[in-house]
């Protein structure tokens, strides 16, 4: 089972954040944080906190070993536009967009196993004495 992490509504163009994306896309998670952290485009940030995202999403929810995590997917979207006027010479105004993406991160690694607790582990002693004391 895979984990998954979503930024919505990064204000940076998808074009741009894509070309940091296609640096990670397939590396194990530690190895795509090392690479993002000397990565010098402005983009490498948000890449890195949605893989950071995931990761944590990965140990603490679904019980992944971290050291075992892999990047199976990364995809980036182009979220809303906001359209804006710029003045120009002669009263004019020209028109641009600021683009903005979505940036779905998925990881997928080894299961922890689960360790008994203490009270389970007495559960079933208590119950096989139980058995005996009947019979």
């Amino acid at each position: 089972m895979s984990v998954k992490a979503i930024a919505k509504g990064v204000s940076m163009s998808p074009r741009k954040v894509g070309v940091v994306a296609s640096l990670v896309r397939g590396q194990s998670v530690k190895n795509a944080l090392v690479i993002l952290s000397h990565t010098p485009r402005r983009s490498a940030e948000p890449v890195k906190k949605v893989i950071e995202s995931a990761r944590a999403n990965a140990e603490h929810n679904h019980g992944f070993k971290p050291d075992t995590l892999k990047i199976t997917e990364i995809i980036v979207t182009p979220g809303a536009r906001q359209k804006r006027f710029r003045p120009a010479a002669r009263g004019r105004a020209l028109p641009y967009q600021l683009r903005s993406s979505h940036i779905r991160v998925v990881v997928d690694g080894e299961k922890r196993t689960i360790k008994k607790t203490v009270s389970e582990k007495n559960d079933k002693t208590s119950t096989k004495s139980s058995a005996k004391e009947t019979k």
